[in-house]
């Protein structure tokens, strides 16, 4: 297996969410409502799965490998612009949180607001998805062995095993911190025992 096969499989369950978001979209268009959870269902996905977890392989270890080779000049290029694009997705994301939280203390005009950002991720990422399923993710695999890119599909692995455990310390350190409870903080090093 190709270690672009991991990323290539997430993308399809983002395009998944897109839909969602799609249909949440044309259903505050017809109610004039928003539902929050929704909308934070949502957010959290994009931002722990979509960016957390499936741009930090590409980041962190995709990426990082690719630097250390001589890539052609549009390789590169496409590499920067998929940087941008990530920062470009996660300043969407956060403008929706924003808005969301204006509607919620009742200032009903950031219901514009919510759906330009909602409008603007549904159409941000089928995008930026296409860009490197065609354009990107096939043809850089030409830099790599056989060997760097089973070393590669192994670090993605263990990248997905540590983030879970991760992801429910924030859960459990956020819940901690609005009940007032004092936060038992896992050492750093902790992954090293699992």
């Amino acid at each position: 297996m190709l270690p672009i096969a991991p990323l290539m499989i997430e993308h399809r369950l983002i395009e998944r969410m897109v839909f969602i978001l799609q249909d949440e979209l044309e259903a505050i268009k017809k109610g004039k409502t928003v539902d929050p959870m929704m909308i934070d269902t949502a957010v959290d996905f994009i931002r722990f799965y979509a960016d957390r977890t499936h741009h930090g392989k590409e980041e962190d270890i995709l990426f990082r490998e690719l630097k250390k080779k001589t890539l052609s000049k549009d390789h590169k290029r496409i590499m920067e612009d998929l940087l941008v694009e990530h920062a470009i997705g996660r300043k969407m994301t956060k403008s929706l949180i924003v808005a969301k939280e204006w509607y919620l203390k009742g200032d009903k005009g950031s219901l514009h607001e919510v759906l330009e950002c909602m409008q603007a991720l549904i159409e941000f990422y089928p995008k930026h998805i296409l860009k490197e399923d065609a354009e990107f993710f096939i043809p850089v695999m030409s830099y790599f062995s056989a060997e760097e890119k089973a070393a590669m599909l192994a670090e993605f692995h263990e990248f997905d095993r540590r983030l879970v455990h991760e992801r429910f310390d924030q859960i459990v350190g956020y819940i901690e911190k609005t009940k007032g409870l004092p936060g038992r903080k896992m050492k750093a090093d902790w992954f090293k025992y699992i």
